[in-house]
């Protein structure tokens, strides 16, 4: 099944405009999901909409979205009013600026899409902004309402598509002196900065995503699969490690052990003797 895309308009740079489609570029799907289950009877629990005071059901069409400008007080919004909003992003991803992805705080990073041209019509001058953006090395920024709600774009040249990254708005950021002016400033010694230098350069590596498992997804499976089958579910014991207390012996111990592992990773591996036989000896006859 082909999957759908969260939004169909327009990607405009200047007069250049063409018909886009755009798609979530990650997926939560494969995790394990729970329903909430009454336990003393064994069926599912039904989560029903109440009217707060008066404990009512609500049915869906007398529900109404509402904004509290005071206690208890509310402006309600019909669902055509909130559509009828004007905003041009609301169909085209119009490119504001484009910048280079160094500029970017990778902070205000948050949801990717993919974008690919909707139609033949559309493939040529998507095309051109790709490879425009593509030869410059630079990024896009541009607007698009998504679920009736304007984000920022950051667009970048992605194969033969573009990825759109929303980014978060300035007020969305939480200001980070708030939590780090209580650090004091640390003067670190200059045999502990070589030491833990040493351990980072030992561990270093290329990031491969496909290297890592969700291990708690794992285990997730694991306990339904032996619950399902009735058997007894073994409680791993979690060891956690406290406060360095020499902190320099504990780099040293850190290298020493990372230095070790090293060297297993690059010895060769031994070859197991082989049995020879010695060559036999060709008796030879003294001519009469």
């Amino acid at each position: 099944m082909a999957p759908r895309p969260n939004w169909k308009g327009f990607l405009k740079l200047s007069l250049v405009s063409c018909g886009v489609a755009m798609y979530p570029a990650t997926s939560t799907s494969q995790r394990i999901r729970f329903n909430i289950i009454n336990k003393a009877t064994g069926n599912r629990i039904r989560n029903e909409v109440v009217d707060a005071e008066t404990g009512d059901p609500v049915e869906s069409e007398d529900r109404i979205k509402g904004y509290e400008v005071e206690k208890g007080e509310y402006v309600l919004l019909e669902d055509d009013e909130l559509d009828n909003v004007a905003l041009e992003s609301t169909h085209t991803i119009d490119i504001d600026e484009f910048i280079p992805m160094a500029d970017v705080d990778r902070i205000y990073l948050d949801e990717s899409y993919y974008i690919v041209p909707q139609d033949e019509v559309a493939q040529e001058a998507f095309a051109v902004i790709r490879e425009a953006m593509r030869k410059e090395d630079l990024a896009g920024l541009a607007r698009v309402v998504v679920y009736r709600r304007e984000r920022l774009l950051l667009l970048r040249p992605r194969g033969k598509g573009l990825l759109a990254t929303t980014l978060r708005y300035k007020n969305e950021v939480r200001d980070e002196e708030a939590y780090f002016d209580d650090i004091p400033s640390t003067k670190v010694p200059a045999d502990m900065l070589k030491l833990a230098t040493h351990i980072l350069e030992s561990k270093k590596g290329k990031f491969d995503p496909a290297k890592f498992e969700d291990r708690y997804e794992t285990a997730l499976k694991e306990l339904v699969k032996a619950k399902h089958a009735g058997r007894t579910v073994k409680v791993a014991s979690e060891s956690r490690p406290s406060n360095v207390v020499n902190l320099m012996d504990a780099l040293r111990r850190s290298a020493k052990a990372d230095g070790k592992a090293d060297r297993r990773k690059s010895a060769p591996a031994r070859r197991k003797p082989t049995s020879k036989r010695a060559p036999a000896r060709r008796k030879v006859r003294k001519a009469s």
